[in-house]
């Protein structure tokens, strides 16, 4: 360190949510060390999110993925340890004062020991095994504290003061561009609604034919436009909701990038969804108002944040559970449609 100006690294690989809190972390970070090399780790899935960011100097891909994948599906396995080898000298190469591993799970520990680091910085309670990578650990001091606020104990205990963040995602010309064209068939005259209906716990999904009857009553009752997003994955399920609706929707799955999609969801007044990346996505940018379907996991913790937010929960004895799967479901099933749509109503009478 040379002057005050330590060489930074950041390991937050994933996931989308997660990366999108880590952002306010690096803007206050950066605040307190301006003049620093801040480098990010991340894996491919949320490396939109950083990508272009005005406080990091390089953005370092993790394709651990596309490494499992190549070396299982395809057996390129000396063509992944070649790159694999490439990646971990690199890290190896670059001295770091400062080394803040914000995942906490084994495999951002065994980047936190690569990496060389004078100081190697973790929150305690991680998990895996990892905190054995690091030699500082920082204390969490309320174990409800929402992760986003998590994050900042760090930039504290490195000595930070002023707490102020943006938390946006970096958006580009040609994204405001593709997404204005897309949307360039309804006009400007209504409100905008997506609704991103999917999720990758089995247990945080609502009835897909809820999500087309209450898409119906918006459009009929409030006259706003409704679109839906999801990545190519969701395309089948989104499908089925759009043949269930008695109006017109958008259809936007898996054809948006993360930046596209943050984006749209700026443009929109209200972004439905359940507990996933995307909800995350619209709650980081400044105009929509996330209504969030919450049941197995804590929106303490890990929901949309900011005050103006509306978070649905059936107040269900046995959530959050933070199970991935249940026979029961009784925490989104007694989410009714009717409950959605009066919080919805709110905001756009607002």
């Amino acid at each position: 360190m040379k002057n005050g100006k330590p060489n930074i690294l950041i390991i937050k690989l994933s996931a989308i949510g997660d990366v999108v809190h880590s952002l306010p972390f690096l803007e206050v970070l950066r605040d307190r060390f301006p003049f620093s090399r801040i480098d990010w780790v991340v894996e491919e899935d949320a490396s939109g999110i950083v990508e272009g960011h005005y406080d990091i100097d390089q953005v370092i891909i993790f394709p651990r993925k596309s490494w499992l994948k190549r070396f299982t599906n395809k057996g390129e396995h000396i063509k992944v340890g070649k790159e694999a080898a490439k990646l971990f000298k690199e890290l190896k190469r670059r001295k770091y004062d400062i080394v803040i591993d914000l995942q906490g799970l084994f495999k951002s520990g065994i980047l936190a020991f690569l990496a060389r680091g004078k100081r190697k910085i973790a929150l305690n309670g991680g998990r895996e095994g990892s905190l054995i990578f690091v030699r500082e650990r920082v204390a969490i001091p309320d174990p409800d504290m929402h992760a986003l606020e998590r994050y900042l104990c760090i930039a504290r205990y490195l000595g930070a003061t002023n707490l102020a963040w943006n938390g946006q995602i970096p958006i580009y010309n040609t994204d405001e561009r593709y997404v204005n064209y897309l949307l360039g068939k309804i006009g400007n005259k209504n409100p905008l609604v997506a609704v991103n209906p999917m999720a990758k716990w089995e247990s945080k999904l609502w009835e897909l034919d809820r999500f087309a009857s209450l898409a119906d009553k918006i459009k009929e009752k409030l006259g706003a436009e409704i679109i839906f997003t999801g990545s190519k994955s969701d395309k089948r399920a989104i499908d089925k909701i759009l043949s269930g609706m008695k109006t017109k929707a958008l259809n936007f799955c898996g054809k948006t990038t993360i930046k596209e999609l943050a984006y749209l969801y700026q443009k929109c007044a209200i972004v439905i969804s359940t507990d996933t990346g995307p909800m995350h996505v619209a709650a980081a940018m400044v105009s929509p108002v996330v209504v969030a379907l919450f049941g197995p996991t804590s929106p303490f913790k890990t929901g949309p944040y900011g005050v103006k937010h509306k978070v649905i929960k059936a107040g269900i004895e046995c959530s959050p559970c933070f199970k991935k799967k249940c026979d029961d479901m009784s925490c989104m099933k007694k989410i009714t449609v009717d409950m959605v749509f009066d919080r919805v109503k709110e905001v756009i009478s607002a």
